[in-house]
């Protein structure tokens, strides 16, 4: 029985898992598949580098056609990330007949629909469940275990910087400038760190999620999306004091015939399994119609997690090729455009934080504008006072649940009084309209 042939394109951390976990597994992999399972050319642009050992160097080349071209390749796992080249290479392998697996989530979120539309037409499996949580399940989950269900809504904390950063604000006291430099100290974050503590990392996963979740596919361009840096430590110490944990979320949930996608620091309670989630761990909520919630969490990176992942789909698409039943995940997938939600019409609880000067009258003007607006309060409280400096003090609440227009058009009239000394701050609150 001829062996199911892997070609890698790229072998760094990620592809170095992948060739250890074949390697490690044959037994198991080829009684899965039916077939051994055998890594073929592997695409690198340094071969003297040093790789895992079990990887045999004479399979390494510079040549993407030596992967992509070789006709004894039935198996394209993409590993490199990154658009370009990656994109074009994906293209060329689904044009040949490959199955393809990959874990670049930009790529899917990017232009995820032109490719599940060419492996569809071509008659080939196109797998990513390490695109989205590393080693955790999801994908699998929401395109197999939620099939006879509806998905209502999607939370997860998917981007492992972010949850690391503010882990340390809170537990340890830090700045962000000091958690993030911590961060890229233990390799955490890149030397660059805008992808993931601007939120634009879990943007592009949220939109992979809601492809299989809601069933249709929103540009990530679309996807409100706001990062970290202008959380302080003191936004910790309020939301503790008001029984809440600040998280970075991605959130998904049908709201009608339209879906609110967007990616922001959000206050959840302190109580919820999410708040429990801190480090580089990734977790995902769902909640389905028939099921109720159900929480997926783990190692959402590394070498060996993803690499599960991404072994995981080599299998599926190998057992497929052997069996003459490729295509099969792939024609399942619906990519058609999906209308959103505009931002404006969210309806939420709210975070806010004034920086005001103490003086007769400023906080009955606050919430006369926030009265004008529609808003009202929920909780307040007020630090310091009267100070002879005459330094500002924080004034902070919780609203009770609110258009997000109308708490953005309140914000606006606040900050243009003399009173304010810094503007407005607001974070949503998770699930309680």
């Amino acid at each position: 029985m001829r062996s199911v042939r892997i070609g890698l394109l790229g072998c760094g951390t990620v592809g170095g898992g992948v060739v250890r976990l074949i390697a490690e597994n044959a037994a198991a992999n080829a009684a899965r598949v039916g077939a051994p399972v055998e890594i073929g050319p592997v695409l690198v642009r340094d071969p003297g580098k040093e790789r895992v050992p079990e990887l045999d160097r004479a399979r390494l080349t510079t040549r993407p056609e030596d992967v992509i071209d070789a006709p004894d390749v039935d198996v394209v796992v993409e590993v490199m990330g990154g658009l370009s080249p990656t994109r074009g290479y994906v293209e060329r392998a689904i044009e040949l007949g490959r199955q393809v697996v990959t874990a670049n989530k930009m790529l899917l979120a990017m232009h995820g629909p032109a490719l599940v539309a060419a492996a569809s037409a071509r008659g080939v499996d196109l797998a990513f469940e390490a695109s989205v949580g590393g080693g955790i399940p999801i994908v699998r989950v929401l395109r197999d275990s939620f099939a006879s269900d509806v998905i209502e809504e999607v939370v997860g904390i998917v981007n492992g910087t972010s949850n690391y950063v503010l882990t340390r604000m809170l537990k340890d006291g830090l700045t962000f400038e000091a958690a993030l430099a911590d961060a890229q100290a233990k390799g955490y974050a890149e030397a660059d760190p805008t992808l993931d503590v601007d939120g634009f990392d879990a943007a592009h996963k949220l939109s992979v999620l809601a492809m299989l979740a809601f069933g249709g596919y929103v540009h990530p361009d679309a996807i409100p999306t706001s990062g970290l840096r202008a959380i302080e430590r003191a936004d910790h110490e309020y939301a503790a004091r008001f029984g809440y944990v600040i998280k970075s979320l991605a959130i998904g949930r049908v709201v009608g015939d339209r879906v609110d996608l967007r990616v922001h620091p959000t206050l959840v309670r302190r109580e919820s399994t999410l708040a429990s989630v801190v480090g580089v761990s990734h977790a995902v909520l769902l909640q389905g119609r028939a099921l109720g919630p159900c929480l997926l969490t783990g190692r959402g990176a590394g070498d060996l997690p993803t690499a599960v992942s991404v072994v995981a789909d080599v299998l599926d698409v190998a057992r497929a090729k052997v069996s003459g039943q490729t295509g099969l995940l792939t024609k399942s997938l619906r990519t058609g455009q999906k209308p959103t939600l505009p931002i404006g019409d969210v309806v939420g609880r709210a975070y806010l934080r004034f920086s005001v000067y103490d003086r007769p009258g400023v906080l009955a003007r606050i919430t006369g504008a926030l009265g004008d607006a529609r808003v009202s309060i929920g909780e307040l409280v007020q630090d310091g006072g009267g100070d002879a400096d005459g330094s500002p003090v924080d004034v902070v609440m919780l609203t009770h649940a609110a258009r997000e227009a109308d708490l953005t058009r309140a914000l606006a009239a606040i900050e243009a009084g003399a009173d304010v000394a810094r503007p407005p701050k607001m974070l949503r609150v998770l699930g309680e309209r």
